[in-house]
């Protein structure tokens, strides 16, 4: 009963209302009528009760697809995209990873295909993380961009 009241998630709340409801003598066609579940899954819950116990109803992890990668080219691609430039590992005049650049890598290195979506998951999954990069002008005069700015905003200010 306890279970019962304190559960916030419906799917849970709900098997442990048939389970309560059989506890209390209900036959499975009047639980199925009261909860509106199917006769049979009302059974099934009861049978899975009475035989693994209250926990054996917590719903279990998905385990997903597989990856197309093993965990040894998964740590292949983190190691080369995070110690690596795009240049050393063959991408002429790159020098910075792209997640099309990556898709093509993972085609070259392990003929692998993904999608870009499907790369930008997978990188999320390897807690890798990206910022398009940004360029300040080495030789730049503060002096002069202090004008500039002065200037620039004056003119936003007239009509």
């Amino acid at each position: 009963m306890e279970l019962l009241r304190s559960t916030k998630n419906t799917v849970m709340h709900r098997k442990y209302q048939v389970i309560f409801l059989h506890m209390k003598g209900h036959t499975n066609k009047k639980i199925s009528e009261m909860t509106t579940l199917h006769e049979k899954t009302v059974g099934t819950y009861v049978n899975t009760y009475k035989t693994s116990g209250i926990e054996s109803l917590a719903p279990k992890k998905s385990s997903g697809r597989p990856s197309f990668l093993s965990k040894e080219q998964e740590r292949m691609l983190y190691e080369t995209v995070s110690k690596k430039t795009p240049d050393e590992v063959g991408f002429d005049g790159f020098k910075n990873w792209t997640s099309n650049l990556i898709c093509q890598w993972t085609a070259k290195e392990f003929d692998v295909k993904y999608s870009i979506n499907g790369m930008l998951d997978l990188l999320h999954r390897l807690k890798l993380s990206y910022t398009r990069p940004t360029y300040v002008l080495a030789k730049a005069d503060p002096e002069k961009q202090a004008q500039f700015k002065a200037a620039f905003e004056a003119v936003k200010k007239t009509p």
